[in-house]
């Protein structure tokens, strides 16, 4: 098994937060006027696609290097759906284009990043959260 963290501290004199992972730094915020927020940086939803969208565009480049093909380009685009009180992601849908090198068909590559794929895969299947309390 192998097991990640990241952390996440507030930043001084606002009320955003600064995650880190090694030597990566991202700011999570709410919009501006909402909640505190400032609007400098992401919001869940923003994150939550980010995290569908990237985690596929490095498995497309995984999968084609174990395949032995060269991709020149990559575009994806997601858009959540959010719905409900609490307000909740009811769904996701990614747009992938790709181009092989070669010009050849890339749909076997991405078929194959569609199967192996951590964060859409984990999502579709559930995860459990829990919360632990620290000192």
């Amino acid at each position: 098994m192998v097991a990640m963290t990241v952390e996440l501290r507030s930043v001084e004199g606002t009320e955003a937060a600064m995650g880190w992972a090694g030597g990566h730094t991202i700011v999570v915020d709410r919009p501006d006027g909402k909640a505190g927020g400032l609007g400098l940086g992401f919001n869940g939803a923003q994150l939550l696609a980010l995290a569908i969208g990237g985690c596929f565009c490095n498995d497309l480049r995984y999968v084609a290097a174990e395949m032995d093909v060269s991709l020149s380009s990559i575009s994806v685009s997601v858009t959540v759906e959010l719905d409900g009180e609490p307000l909740i992601a009811t769904a996701a849908t990614m747009s992938v284009q790709c181009t092989v090198a070669d010009g050849s068909d890339p749909t076997p590559v991405i078929e194959r990043a569609q199967g192996s794929c951590m964060v859409s895969n984990s999502l579709a299947r559930g995860i459990p959260v829990s919360i632990e309390t620290t000192g």
